[in-house]
């Protein structure tokens, strides 16, 4: 584990960390996928179903920010189940998160061609699509430094978009900015502001969770930050307010402002808002914006599955070949091999009449909620091992709130909205069953890996005695050995 520390160098400053943190929890989800909730469930719906979601993710980002400061890798929930639970269920994680996050940059190439059609309809697509890959592929193969740097700028167009959306709103709201004063009455027309009743509510709890999946970037980021005993707790702190703010707020402002009645996916709810307050070219503004949210998407997806890949070839659940880093503490050749996966999807989704694509894309859409489980089965281990093995809570410099209440209703949450996903596929002429299989073939996928290598390996669940709780930090074990050198030569 020292080694991995080793190569992978702390370029991550405090800055970055925070950054990574917010921008994992906004994009297209709250540019885009907002206008549906509204349409589907009404403003109050959508906040009831964003604000359970936002609690379930606090607990989940607590959970992974204690053991991240505990023992701050890269390889995160990966490592820690292949270190507190079974080798078998860390390969399974991490493989299973690589190849979600190598599926998810080639969607978001595709998107981010749609988006600059709006402004070029006679470029095709695919040489848009190119052009990010390699400026994405160019970020990540600088260093850690460039990919924080990058990602601070992306995520900062972001949180300063929401910040003047939001102040737009209030002043709209109360009649300050705009011609009419609006007030919330828009909260009680048709059926509002419960649109649908429980139905709905449950109906968008999937779009919530999709919209907050990012989020746990900061547990592997925390492998390559500088001092993270101290920048992941602060990072960690400041997210409930973020979610609380940024997601709930906005919601307040869309439902009052925009008719639940007209809002959809076929335009961004934020650009009818800055059109009404009769700001010039909205359109051509928000379009920049979610463009910003496509490649900060993709940039953090290079970064996460690079990284996630790096450490499993250190720790034996990945060729050693993907264990090599440049002298920048760059893995090169994980990052060779997921730029040519997510090439392979994009392609597959351009010239094979997107079958093959959609399926892929489908593959990888519970492997967020997945990874979330894991988190939370990784942090009551952690805890039982730790306590079992006779450490104090004291001893923690970041202890998570309400253990173990926190990660079981997080675990809890996780299933229902992994079991919702087939809720859309039954209607009223029945079961939708390509549909059903296609919502959740990443499941079979998922043990597939698992069971797999348990059979190969015969691994077993760890004994809570045997939980290896050790961390070695080159850096740490380095000034320790200085430290002794001049107290002797004293």
């Amino acid at each position: 584990m020292s080694e991995q520390n080793h190569e992978l160098k702390r370029g991550l400053k405090a800055r970055h960390l925070n950054m990574i943190a917010l921008g994992g929890s906004i994009g297209t989800g709250i540019f885009l996928a907002m206008g549906d909730t509204l349409h589907q469930a009404g403003p109050g719906g959508a906040l009831v179903a964003y604000g359970l979601i936002g609690i379930m993710v606090y607990f989940l980002i607590t959970s992974l920010g204690e053991m991240a400061t505990f023992m701050p890798i890269s390889g995160s929930f990966s490592s820690y189940a292949t270190k507190f639970i079974d080798p078998a269920l860390g390969f399974a994680l991490g493989w299973n998160y690589w190849y979600n996050w190598a599926i998810t940059i080639a969607a978001e190439m595709v998107a981010g061609s749609l988006i600059m059609k709006y402004w070029f309809p006679s470029i095709p697509g695919f040489y848009w699509s190119i052009l990010f890959l390699i400026i994405i592929v160019g970020l990540n193969f600088l260093s850690a430094k460039a990919y924080g740097e990058s990602e601070y700028w992306f995520a900062g167009i972001k949180v300063v978009t929401v910040i003047i959306f939001l102040v737009i709103g209030v002043l709209m709201i109360f009649g300050i900015m705009g011609s009419d004063d609006i007030g919330f009455h828009n909260y009680f027309i048709a059926d509002g502001p419960f649109h649908g009743g429980i139905k709905s509510i449950f109906a968008i709890f999937l779009v919530a969770g999709f919209s907050f999946q990012g989020t746990e970037l900061i547990g592997v980021a925390a492998g390559e930050s500088e001092h993270p005993e101290k920048t992941i707790p602060k990072a960690i702190k400041s997210i409930f307010w973020r979610i609380l703010i940024f997601y709930l707020g906005t919601i307040i402002v869309l439902g009052a402002i925009i008719p639940f009645t007209k809002a959809g996916v076929s335009e961004s709810p934020f650009t009818m808002v800055f059109a009404k307050a009769g700001i010039a070219g909205a359109a051509s503004l928000m379009n920049a914006v979610i463009l910003t949210s496509v490649l900060s998407a993709g940039n953090s997806g290079m970064y996460a599955s690079t990284r996630m890949l790096h450490s499993m070839a250190t720790e034996g659940l990945a060729p050693k070949i993907f264990a090599r880093t440049n002298k920048r503490g760059v893995p090169v050749n994980a990052l060779v091999l997921t730029t040519i996966v997510a090439s392979a999807c994009f392609l597959t989704g351009v010239f094979a009449e997107s079958t093959v694509y959609v399926w892929l894309v489908a593959a990888s859409g519970l492997a967020g909620f997945i990874a979330w489980v894991g988190i939370a089965i990784c942090h009551y281990r952690f805890r039982k091992a730790y306590i079992h093995q006779g450490h104090s809570l004291s001893e923690l410099k970041f202890k998570a709130k309400w253990y173990p209440f926190g990660p079981i209703l997080a675990l809890l949450m996780c299933f229902v909205i992994i079991l919702g996903q087939g809720y859309s596929c039954i209607t009223e002429h029945g079961v939708d069953w390509d549909s059903l299989i296609a919502s959740y073939i990443g499941i079979p996928l998922f043990f597939a890996l698992y069971i797999g290598y348990k059979i190969k390996h015969k691994t077993k669940v760890i004994s809570l005695d045997d939980v290896d709780l050790t961390y070695n930090d080159d850096c740490t074990n380095d000034l320790k050995v200085v430290e002794k050198s001049i107290s002797e030569l004293n």
